[in-house]
């Protein structure tokens, strides 16, 4: 477990996934280029709260960055379903009103997370799907993408061994991607964005687009993104329940974190979280062998990505 930090300005966390990301599985360059992308991912949010910006849009900028990078599960680069398409699922949350947005099995829209703000502030509903969400994707006219961008090389390779195993998610590396933050105003945002997992069928959802699953914010509590099995964190609704534990229970953020990813894991589920506060305290969770993982703060950005670092 990552050691809490603490500060009175602004904060970014952010995750690419977690999962068996162990240091023989990663060659130095792909090593090297996560990194690098966190490490945009953190730049690009950073500047917006540091120019005072809000955490909303800090989050969907760094979500937006890690997106765009096809070494993550979402956006350019997520897994196949079975029938071979790519369904993508996000979602964000405003933790001063609560508001949020959330989109499941979206086709062709570029960014996702950006859709999912986009049935926050637009429309008057919490959670869009399937040809809805890509319908009212176009009708809000936001930048669409032909499914071959999304696609990769990999991604195709990894649902060949899964189909060939007649199972899901073969790597167990779960490559959702998630910000949270908390602005100069002391106001906290998450979202969360991923292609889920191999091989999924039947119009599979994890937790990802879940608003109290995987993806979490209010002002009285703590901001948080998830990432893992998703079945399981479903279940245990884990970006609540850590808020839940902190309002109701008076714990720390790394307190509650660690428990309910305790409970993930009594279940059977592996994953992580992301945590930050209005105060400032921010922290990561999992029980998994690695997270991708960043944060930045005033005094600077640090990355991680194995369980020892």
């Amino acid at each position: 477990m990552a050691s809490v930090a603490q500060s009175q300005t602004w904060k970014l966390v952010i995750h690419g996934g977690a999962g068996v990301i162990q240091r023989e599985r990663l060659d130095r360059d792909q090593d090297r280029q996560i990194r690098a992308a966190l490490d945009r991912a953190l730049q690009e949010g950073s500047s917006v709260l540091a120019g005072g910006g809000t955490a909303l849009d800090a989050v969907e900028a760094a979500a937006k960055v890690l997106e765009d990078d096809p070494n993550f599960n979402a956006g350019r680069g997520s897994v196949f379903t079975h029938e071979g398409r790519i369904e993508l699922d996000a979602a964000i949350m405003d933790g001063r009103t609560r508001a949020a947005g959330a989109v499941a099995g979206v086709t062709s829209t570029r960014n996702p997370v950006s859709l999912a703000r986009a049935v926050m502030e637009r429309g008057p509903h919490v959670f869009l799907g399937r040809e809805g969400a890509d319908q009212f994707s176009r009708e809000q006219g936001l930048e669409q993408a032909p499914p071959e961008w999304f696609a990769t090389a990999e991604r195709r390779q990894q649902l060949e061994e899964v189909r060939a195993s007649d199972g899901f998610d073969a790597t167990l590396k779960y490559g959702t991607i998630g910000a949270v933050a908390v602005d100069v105003q002391g106001h906290v945002a998450a979202a969360t964005s991923t292609g889920g997992i191999t091989g999924k069928r039947w119009a599979r959802i994890g937790d990802s687009p879940v608003i109290g699953g995987g993806t979490y914010a209010d002002d009285r509590a703590a901001a948080i993104s998830a990432t893992g099995s998703g079945e399981h964190f479903i279940r245990v609704g884990v970006a609540h329940e850590i808020c839940a534990r902190m309002r109701m229970l008076g714990e720390d953020a790394q307190t509650a974190a660690d428990k309910v990813i305790a409970e993930v894991g009594e279940i059977g589920g592996t994953g992580g979280v992301i945590v930050v506060t209005p105060q400032g305290e921010a922290t990561y969770s999992f029980n998994s062998a690695g997270m991708y993982r960043g944060m930045a703060s005033a005094e600077g950005r640090q990355i991680a990505i194995y369980g020892d670092e």
